[in-house]
């Protein structure tokens, strides 16, 4: 913990950036970077200010002062390499009725910075009451999404997940002490992933979203893990252990189901690292960095606490929730005896409601949210709006870029440019053109404003046409390479690629899970099964996910967002992160049912002991995850807002319909099928998730209560 908070008070501020990129090079990343070999990049525009007053206009000399004195403060600070003049080129940066100018800038080689020191000077003339100035464009964007990520962060998860999580644990432990182990693990977890990603942040690029993901992920598995570890404590001294037996039992059961878990957990999200977007990279690597030291943390550091508090975990007990509880809930026992006793008409009821929430998903739209998911009060999206309402037709600063390569002072590269400028001349889906050819002729670029943010429905309809349609009508026949860039087209090239890489990764993440399911727990049924059932949470959480946020069906009373499309990432994260939680349940759940199997040869009883035993902790487990997520939900990020919400149905789904109905009556139709493994795979090694059978109690016990076992010093000693 020391050299964690040494390594985060000198690493982090250099660690992180929030720059991404896809690494497959698509047709707008090369359009970029022949404009980078040809044109000179001052020639570019990174951001745009909009001064607008009622009262004056471009002519006034009181309005030219204004500009001038804003161009010279914003030179002052060093943060742009160009700040151009509204008035220059025939005062093509004036408004058509004079009310408004628009400043363009090209910032210097650390934007990130610069757009701080250009934002704090537009605020301070924004104060001016005769004017209106407002700021948008590429790095505005960039400081809002980091600002209102970093906002996200502490009032969602600091503020509101982390309370919640301990009143959860509160009312699931009823003791302050057993409720703050869980929290304690938490966070010491978190700071040792931050201190790991700030140094391996000197080394390679990673998002500043990552601390996001770190926190929630943190939250979510230290929470869990000390869950699962101390219950079945507290349920070891309950039935009469000593305090070293108790750690060592649990040591072998609940620790063991946590080693595999955690493990499960991380190859669910080892697929995220395959697929070439350096964001989702940094969200995968940092989901795995917490999920290992939690989990090293959960079967090291818990076990000491433990040992050096012993009953004392118990101590400050609540009025009415600090009571012991039995080893079986009887309302999880009750519940699920009346599934096991009509097994078919349960599953068929589950899995029906699963499939009618998952329906929507046929009508998943994906893409990037842009300016307009913004809040209200942001920059970029007070500026966008500004530019709009002055500059009709020019809402993006980021037009698309039509990029010739070759002879482009040809006679055939002239005709085939001319006929292109004629064809989207005039026509709805595109604004106003300009061109500009390199001096050495080798290129030439056509900047084509596309109507309204950069992702929305006609933005897209245009560059799709461009790309399909117009681009190779002109040029056909010519030598020349066309691509069509710019922001839209990068929206769509992420888009795109996401949707490439999605079925690879689902293969991989269920072939490496059923393979790790079946080394586990030995059986080919059970494992196809969990992947089965998973999918099918996964599959309803996708269906909400639409249903909600592409269809506005209930977003207004959640306070969410209703936007046209999807996050492009949010899909695929979404999978790993809910597989992998999911088999982190699955697990815990299958190993106590086959413990009480291993004991009894009953499936019925043994699925019945198994979710009553586990049933309210996977619950709260799954609550206290639900509400830290929930801390994204309630965030102003729409793309944090989808991803909350989504893991939060999922898992509420996953705790109550998958493991309370779809589940045990799955096992109690399969019978002993569930524990099917062929001849040829019995060379498999013997893991014993569920414990170790020296360990166990003996079959003589009587249901429920405190069994005769072999001491487990005993059991070292031998």
């Amino acid at each position: 913990m020391i050299a964690s908070v040494v390594a985060i008070g000198a690493l982090i501020g250099s660690a992180f950036t929030s720059d991404g990129s896809i690494t497959t090079n698509p047709d707008s990343m090369k359009a970029q970077q022949v404009l980078a070999d040809n044109f000179s990049q001052a020639d570019r525009t990174d951001d745009a200010i909009v001064i607008h007053s009622a009262q004056l206009t471009s002519e006034d000399p009181e309005f030219r002062g204004f500009v001038a004195d804003l161009r010279s403060a914003i030179e002052a600070t060093g943060a742009a390499q160009t700040v151009r003049d509204p008035y220059a080129a025939n005062g093509s940066g004036i408004s058509e009725n004079g009310h408004a100018a628009v400043v363009t800038l090209v910032l210097g080689h650390d934007p990130e910075a610069g757009i701080v020191r250009v934002i704090d000077q537009v605020r301070a003339a924004d104060a001016d009451a005769a004017f209106v100035v407002d700021i948008t464009g590429a790095n505005t964007l960039d400081h809002d999404f980091t600002v209102l990520s970093e906002s996200d962060l502490t009032n969602g998860e600091l503020k509101f997940g982390l309370p919640a999580a301990l009143i959860v644990l509160v009312l699931v432990f009823g003791a302050l002490v057993a409720a703050f182990l869980p929290m304690s693990i938490a966070i010491i977890s978190i700071v040792v992933t931050v201190a790991i990603s700030s140094v391996l942040g000197q080394v390679t690029s990673l998002s500043f979203f990552i601390v996001n993901m770190i926190t929630a992920m943190g939250l979510a598995l230290g929470i869990d893990y000390s869950l699962f570890v101390l219950s079945r404590y507290r349920e070891e001294r309950q039935a009469g252990r000593d305090k070293i037996d108790a750690i060592v039992a649990t040591g072998g059961t609940s620790s063991k189901a946590v080693l595999f878990s955690g493990t499960s957990f991380v190859v669910a999200l080892l697929g995220l690292l395959l697929v070439p977007d350096t964001i989702l990279r940094s969200l995968a690597l940092g989901a795995i960095i917490v999920g290992v030291v939690t989990m090293t943390a959960a079967l090291t550091l818990l076990p000491a606490l433990l040992s050096l508090l012993g009953d004392r975990v118990n101590a400050l007990r609540l009025p009415l929730v600090g009571r012991d509880h039995p080893a079986e809930s009887p309302f999880w026992t009750r519940a699920v005896g009346a599934v096991v006793r009509r097994p078919a008409t349960f599953l068929a009821a589950g899995v029906i409601i699963l499939l009618a929430a998952a329906f929507p998903v046929l009508g998943l739209s994906t893409g990037t949210s842009g300016v307009n998911s913004l809040p209200d009060n942001s920059y970029a999206k007070a500026g966008a709006l500004a530019l709009e309402r002055s500059f009709p037709g020019t809402s993006t600063t980021d037009p698309a870029q039509v990029v010739i390569s070759g002879n482009v002072t040809s006679a055939e590269v002239t005709a085939a440019i001319e006929r292109f400028k004629a064809s989207v001349t005039d026509d709805p889906d595109f604004g106003p053109w300009e061109q500009q050819v390199a001096k050495n002729g080798r290129a030439a670029v056509i900047s084509v404003a596309l109507i309204g943010d950069p992702d929305n429905a006609q933005a897209r309809r245009g560059l799709e046409r461009l790309r399909t349609d117009l681009v190779p009508a002109a040029f056909e026949g010519t030598d020349s390479s066309v691509l069509v860039g710019g922001a839209t087209a990068e929206n769509v090239d992420y888009s795109d690629v996401i949707n490439k890489w999605l079925p690879l990764v689902l293969a991989f993440v269920l072939g490496l899970s059923f393979l790790l399911l079946i080394l586990v727990f030995r059986s080919l049924v059970l494992s196809a099964t969990a992947v089965v059932l998973n999918l099918l949470s996964v599959g309803a959480a996708y269906g909400l996910l639409v249903l909600v946020f592409q269809h506005g069906i209930g977003a207004g009373l959640l306070g969410l967002q209703r936007v046209e499309r999807v996050e492009a990432w949010v899909p695929i994260f979404l999978f790993s992160v809910l597989f992998a939680l999911s088999m982190d349940y699955h697990v815990f759940l299958l190993s106590r049912i086959r413990e009480r199997y291993a004991e009894t040869g009953d499936t019925n009883q043994a699925v019945v002991h198994g979710i009553a035993a586990t049933g309210r902790i996977i619950t709260g487990a799954a609550l206290i995850i639900v509400v830290v997520f929930a801390g994204f939900a309630a965030g102003q990020l729409v793309m944090f807002q989808q991803m909350g919400f989504g893991v939060g149905v999922a898992l509420l789904v996953d705790a109550t319909l998958i493991r309370m109905v779809v589940v045990p009556a799955a096992m109690a139709l399969l019978g002993r099928w569930n524990w099917y493994l062929p001849t040829w795979l019995s060379w498999l090694p013997e893991l014993h998730v569920e414990g170790d059978p020296a360990l166990r109690p003996t079959a003589g016990g009587s249901h429920g209560q405190p069994r005769p076992v072999r001491p487990a010093t005993a059991v070292l000693r031998s």
